[in-house]
């Protein structure tokens, strides 16, 4: 029991809500979330890739093991503190995904294809990728990307490059701030825990997420005039929602820079109430624009 308990622990089920709130944009966008069968569809899609994301995290964990028992926190997981037995995390890096995959190959031959391109890029990122400087952060943010063209294969729709852009560059940004944080949090222990923090410095981190910052906000407002179905009578509606855009970028970097945290971006967004209301409210436009005025 401790060792199932250790291996769902190990899989990261706080990061479980990311498989979801990537891999639903397509179905929201494109105003089919009243549809059972799309939404069913996306459900399935999501919980192949919490299975298949864990892995990853298993696997992670299995090769940064000797790192993350010099980690302040990363040393009571369960791998490091010795909870979950190496061998049986192996085991499960191995089982897991090839069931994954063939529940995928069943259920959508397409989607098996992405679940394997995200189970080789993130492979090649614990082994290679997240020892080579840049790199490291964008085959992470690549990763959020195949989550949200997923969401749009199986329930065949043709997903705007502007969303694409917009989710990878959200997903940089998070990252960085990540990174970010963690640096300042490990001083000099940094270059101990993750060895790719040599690369880094708090100035590089700082211009890149200054960049990012700036090209999230517009690849999202060239989606929001550039899509269709936010559109009403000719009137643009999808506008509305930049300036919750713009806030949750602007309060996030608050958190980071003044209240120092952005860490762990699933605790920002669990905890922070300034960060929750403008997520619901948005949600609420998006549903008010896209199930109530459009159908109108």
């Amino acid at each position: 029991m401790q060792a199932l308990t250790g291996l769902i622990q190990t899989m990261r089920p706080k990061q479980w809500t990311k498989n979801i709130l990537f891999v639903f944009p397509a179905i929201v966008f494109d105003a089919k979330l009243t549809d059972i069968d799309s939404l069913v569809r996306v459900i399935i899609t999501s919980i192949l890739l919490i299975l298949m994301s864990g892995t990853i995290y298993i696997i992670n964990d299995l090769t940064d093991v000797e790192n993350d028992k010099q980690h302040p926190t990363k040393r009571f997981r369960p791998i490091p503190s010795g909870k979950l037995p190496i061998p049986v995390a192996r085991v499960a890096s191995i089982i897991i995904p090839i069931i994954t995959l063939i529940i995928a190959i069943i259920f959508d031959p397409e989607l098996a294809v992405i679940l394997l391109v995200y189970l080789i890029l993130q492979i090649l990122y614990s082994y290679r990728l997240k020892h080579i400087v840049l790199l490291d952060i964008l085959s992470v943010s690549f990763g959020f990307v195949l989550r949200v063209m997923a969401g749009g294969i199986v329930i065949d729709v043709e997903i705007s490059p502007w969303l694409y852009a917009f989710t990878g560059l959200l997903a940089l940004f998070l990252v960085v701030a990540k990174r970010r944080q963690e640096l300042i949090k490990l001083g000099d222990k940094a270059k101990n825990t993750r060895p790719i923090f040599q690369q880094y410095n708090l100035q590089l981190l700082d211009e890149i997420l200054r960049i990012v910052t700036t090209s999230t906000l517009i690849t999202y407002l060239l989606y929001t005039i550039e899509v269709e179905t936010m559109t009403i009578d000719g009137t643009n509606l999808g506008l509305t929602t930049v300036p919750f855009v713009l806030y949750g970028l602007l309060r996030y970097l608050y958190l980071i820079h003044v209240k120092e945290e952005g860490g762990a971006p699933d605790e920002v967004l669990l905890k922070d109430r300034h960060i929750q209301v403008t997520v619901g409210l948005a949600s609420m436009l998006f549903i008010l624009i896209l199930y109530v005025l459009k159908p109108l």
